[in-house]
């Protein structure tokens, strides 16, 4: 009986979230205290922390539990990646985006955006946009793959000014 009041109290959070956040975290706060040890309210509360708190340290520390307590949930792995991108922890983005490659029932193309992301926010473009190739390749849905091939366009963008002022410096050096 425990564990279905349990249950119901995760559903009724998940429900919840994230327009009434009043009734998610009441919800998220009665299901931890019946199980402190679930994966699915750690990753919903690691959410709430991050997405409308902005409290992300927080957010870590429910993340990492709840892998900590099933590794093999693998709607957590986005949403804690996307956090340490928001946090400027890069490093160990890239670590859980490697790991997070090799858990069965990840999203892989979500997680190659996101190792794209980290590239780009680490200012090396070219990797950004293999990765983002990488994305498309894997992706099943025709919604993503035109968001994936905007971030492509957008990250050549980015790299075309430094093209141009190559060009540019080169030929006042010859002019010389």
């Amino acid at each position: 009986m425990e564990n279905n009041l349990h249950n119901n109290y995760v559903f009724k959070a998940m429900d919840a979230y994230p327009y009434e956040l009043e009734e998610t975290l009441e919800a998220l706060n009665y299901a931890l205290s019946y199980n402190n040890k679930d994966a699915q309210a750690l990753c919903l509360m690691g959410r709430v922390y991050a997405e409308q708190l902005k409290d992300y340290e927080t957010a870590k520390q429910y993340f990492a539990e709840a892998i900590a307590q099933h590794m093999e949930m693998p709607k957590t792995y986005p949403f804690y990646i996307q956090t340490l991108l928001w946090n400027g922890d890069y490093e160990e983005a890239d670590k859980l985006i490697t790991f997070g490659l090799t858990v069965k029932g990840t999203d892989k193309a979500l997680l190659q955006l996101l190792q794209g992301i980290l590239f780009e926010k680490q200012g090396d473009f070219k990797a950004a946009i293999k990765a983002y190739k990488k994305a498309n390749k894997t992706a099943t849905n025709n919604c993503f793959i035109e968001y994936v091939n905007n971030e492509i366009s957008r990250v050549k963008k980015k790299m075309d000014p430094r093209k141009k002022k190559k060009k540019k410096s080169n030929k006042k050096r010859k002019g010389k």
